[in-house]
């Protein structure tokens, strides 16, 4: 049996010359392009890098019956069709697949914010925060082409590793489809059942008390397949600690998270299906020893700080039903609906939080978002594909906070020291809707136009909109070097799950007193984006990439922590620009595999405009007058590592190093470097009785430097946080 590889529609595919079809070009493309994709179209891809024929001998009777490999056929065709619906002309896509991840030291038991942490312009920061180019979040993530609407910030990750067989980081100048959150788009195409049947179990566990089980199945019966995967853990190190203990007080977390998928060819060019994940989180907030006492509470001043039992609970819930089609032929598409519930509820210590704060917020906040998504492709001929689609979204969010306090005078001196509660609640249903279309119009063989227009309508605590022209253009200059150029006009509506219409004169004469009264509504940021890059093949082993961006904004968003709750609220400065360069390089060749990124940024804004309340008013006047660096602003952000395989053991290592993100007084000054390598070694086993499985073993931080991601000062910055201490993990893998 023959297979051989082509660039279709958009996507990736292997045309069958004989009667199976048992993979898919994806291996083709990534045995050539390691994780560095030029940013080009599929079919530039396809006449660059496939030219490889594959035989098998069909006549092997321990073949699958013709019917499964029929199904598996149809459900491939219906992957390439998804896989076209999403085109990335002139954007920039960085990619990882289950092999790359597997490739890193902890592998699957990886989380995915520090997957990404291993691509090009992505900062780290506390929390588990990623910033992509100098953005604060407005990060998209889309499982399977369907946008999954955003959970209220928090320490956890929503979705696990382990689900994902591929997952692309598209940045850059986005073409029309992709609208909402713009910095990054985190494109995650999940496992399914479609390789057969099967499942693994995995345990991991070690320093600071770590154990985490997790397992999944999946397999197929006819039309219908099936993965469901699933994972419990918890640790002592919750989040990160606010000192230099390797070991911090009250920082124990319990997490657990569930996906499903399934899908059900209702004929061999339509299928329907079905996403639902849910996890839940619970945390400790982390204690500093020592801390003086503040406030009065029933004539006492007096508590120990390492005893405080703050915590904060996670949930969030999502499904989605998908119909996603073909006719065979000129036209694709997919419709879903979705539905997402995010809650985050902050318990504060009654006596502690009183005493060194002042306040003692007991915060809920929730927020429900339904809505439908449309994506649709028509290839008109050989030149042009058209693409068209529409989303509509409507959100929920209530807002319930009992915060304890005590009375004060006109300086803040406090009056009582008998505290007492005002309640400050709050909801509103918010609205989203877009539309675009696009044409990918190949002007030449080498030359491929992307253009279009997206139109965004929001109808929130304030009402905008914006129509946005999106070009983007790949230049194969030769069979080694592509160039890509865009431009992008973007719209990008504040998180709806963090504006809260707090009424700020309700704490007035307490403790909870505002710095100031101004609170003028958060407003959308509207930018001008523009990126150039080129690819270079030095070698079949070694691709590199440089690509530069510019981006100028009004209403520049960004995010805060101004309460005692570990929440984000956002706001706006009224101007804001960001630029930035990016190298990257990569190296596989038969047992090693290495990669290499550097990138450079600049963000600074001006003039904070909205939810002025959360800042000082020398602060304020300062930014007003001045261009100030955005506090996740970071000048130098590295990333590095490879894998080394010998027999049956594999060599692996990864690395981040940062110039340090912004602190003190307006972010006028940064702090200092930091670097952490991370490296594991991953042996394979056969055994009598046993059977195969996979043993790891991680060494984290492996050189132990102490660093601080944050020191508590700087814009909306809550309280210091130190990145980990070097740790010791191992982890066995069972395959069935």
């Amino acid at each position: 049996m023959l297979y051989h590889c082509a660039a279709i529609d958009g996507g990736r595919a292997f045309v069958p010359l004989g009667a199976f079809v048992k993979d898919t070009l994806y291996r083709c493309v990534e045995k050539k392009m390691n994780r560095l994709i030029p940013r080009t179209s599929a079919l530039l891809i396809g006449q660059l890098f496939c030219t490889h024929v594959f035989a098998a001998d069909t006549s092997d009777a321990s073949l699958p019956p013709v019917e499964l490999e029929t199904v598996t056929v149809q459900a491939q065709r219906l992957d390439r069709a998804r896989n076209g619906l999403s085109p990335d002309v002139g954007s920039s896509v960085y990619r990882f697949s289950q092999t790359d991840i597997d490739a890193l030291p902890q592998g699957a038991d990886t989380p995915l914010n520090q997957v990404l942490l291993q691509a090009p312009g992505v900062a780290n920061d506390s929390f588990g925060q990623l910033h992509v180019r100098g953005e604060h979040a407005n990060l998209q993530y889309r499982l399977n082409g369907i946008i999954i609407p955003e959970p209220i910030s928090g320490f956890g990750q929503s979705l696990d590793t382990r689900i994902i067989d591929q997952v692309d980081l598209v940045t850059g100048a986005l073409p029309a489809q992709y609208g909402y959150r713009t910095a990054g788009v985190v494109d995650i195409r999940t496992k399914s059942g479609n390789t057969g049947n099967g499942g693994s179990i995995d345990v991991y566990g070690g320093s600071h008390e770590t154990i985490k089980t997790t397992a999944d199945v999946f397999g197929s019966s006819g039309p219908l397949s099936y993965y469901f995967a699933g994972t419990l853990g918890e640790n002592n190190l919750g989040i990160e600690a606010p000192t230099s203990n390797g070991n911090p007080l009250h920082d124990h977390t319990r997490q657990g998270s569930g996906f499903g998928y399934l899908s059900y060819l209702i004929n061999p060019l339509t299928r329907i299906g079905l996403m639902f994940g849910a996890t839940s989180n619970r945390f400790e907030i982390p204690n500093t020893p020592g801390l003086p006492g503040a406030f009065t509470l029933n004539g006492s001043a007096s508590f120990d700080s390492a005893r405080l039992d703050e915590s904060q609970a996670e949930l969030t819930n999502f499904a989605v039903l998908a119909l996603q089609g073909t006719n065979g032929a000129a036209l694709d598409y997919q419709v879903a609906l979705f539905t997402r519930y995010t809650r985050t509820k902050f318990n504060p210590d009654p006596t502690g939080d009183l005493i060194f704060n002042g306040v003692a917020s007991n915060d809920f906040h929730s927020n429900q978002a339904n809505g439908v998504q449309a994506d649709t492709t028509y290839r008109l001929n050989d030149k042009h594909t058209l693409r068209a689609g529409a989303m509509f979204e409507q959100e929920h969010a209530v807002f319930d906070n009992s915060v304890a306090v005590f009375a004060t005078d006109a300086s803040g001196n406090q009056l009582s020291d008998q505290p007492f509660t005002i309640n400050d609640s709050s909801s509103k249903t918010g609205y989203l809707y877009s539309l675009y279309a696009q044409d990918e119009w190949k002007l030449t063989d080498k030359l491929t136009l992307n253009y279009g227009l997206r139109y965004d309508r929001m109808d929130e605590y304030v009402q905008a909109g914006q129509l946005s022209p999106r070009i983007g253009l790949v230049y194969a200059l030769t069979n080694a070097t592509t160039l890509h150029a865009g431009y992008a006009r973007y719209f990008t509506p504040p998180p709806f799950e963090l504006v809260s219409n707090s009424t700020v004169n309700l704490f007035n004469g307490t403790t909870n007193q505002s710095p100031s009264s101004q609170n003028d509504p958060v407003k959308p940021e509207r930018s001008h984006y523009f990126d150039i890059g080129v690819t270079q093949r030095i070698t079949s082993a070694l691709t590199v990439g440089l690509d530069a961006y510019y981006k100028k904004s009004t209403d520049l968003l960004d995010e805060g922590q101004f309460g005692t709750a570990l929440i984000f609220t956002p706001f706006n400065y009224r101007e804001g620009h960001t630029y930035g360069l990016e190298f990257t390089a990569n190296y596989k060749h038969d047992n090693v595999s290495a990669y290499l990124n550097v990138a450079y940024s600049n963000a600074q804004g001006k003039d904070i405009e909205s939810a002025q309340f959360n800042f000082s008013p020398d602060e304020l006047a300062y930014i007003a007058n001045h261009w100030v660096y955005l506090d996740h602003d970071q000048r130098i952000t590295s990333s590095f590592g490879g894998a080394y395989t010998i027999a049956r053991t594999t060599l692996t290592a990864d690395a981040i190093v940062g110039s340090g993100l912004r602190r003190g007084f307006a972010n006028t000054d940064r702090l200092p470097w930091y670097a952490q390598l991370n490296v594991g070694v991953k042996q394979h086993f056969d055994e009598p009785m046993i059977g195969k499985f996979d043993a790891r073993v991680v060494l984290v931080n492996a050189f132990g430097r102490v660093y601080e991601l944050r020191d508590g000062s700087g814009v909306g910055v809550g309280a210091p946080q130190f990145g980990p201490r070097r740790a010791i993990y191992a982890g066995v893998t069972k395959q069935f």
